[in-house]
């Protein structure tokens, strides 16, 4: 069981990145997947999750209207479309899945595999 984030990189204020977290060794569909983030000195948090069979989907007030999680399971793979970026969405971006559709949303304990992270610079 294996997830790979990507797609992290330098980008203006008020610019875009899409980031992608591809699975392997199950199927995406069964499993909640969030994704968070750990700003530069600051504790990991929650971004975007989307529950098993797209059931419900979660954003964190600080994104909400800015950013899109979204699955294509031809691809296995969940997506974050990030759009208007501000310098405080910098950090390392994970992914993260749980066999459970989590109870607490944010609650880091209720996902079992964190894939590698991807860092988003949002600099001028």
């Amino acid at each position: 069981v294996q997830l790979q984030a990507s797609g992290g990189g330098l980008v203006q204020p008020g610019g875009s990145l899409r980031l992608s977290c591809v699975a392997s060794g199950f199927n995406l569909e069964d499993y909640a997947i969030g994704w968070f983030r750990q700003p530069p000195e600051k504790k990991r948090e929650g971004v975007a999750s989307i529950y098993s069979h797209d059931q419900f989907i979660f954003y964190a007030d600080v994104v909400k209207g800015r950013f899109t999680i979204s699955r294509d399971n031809a691809k296995n793979t969940v997506y974050l479309r990030m759009n208007d970026l501000k310098p405080e969405d910098t950090g390392v971006y994970y992914c993260a899945g749980a066999r459970k559709d989590p109870r607490l949303v944010w609650d880091t304990y209720e996902y079992d595999y964190w894939g590698w992270g991807t860092l988003v610079t949002v600099s001028s």
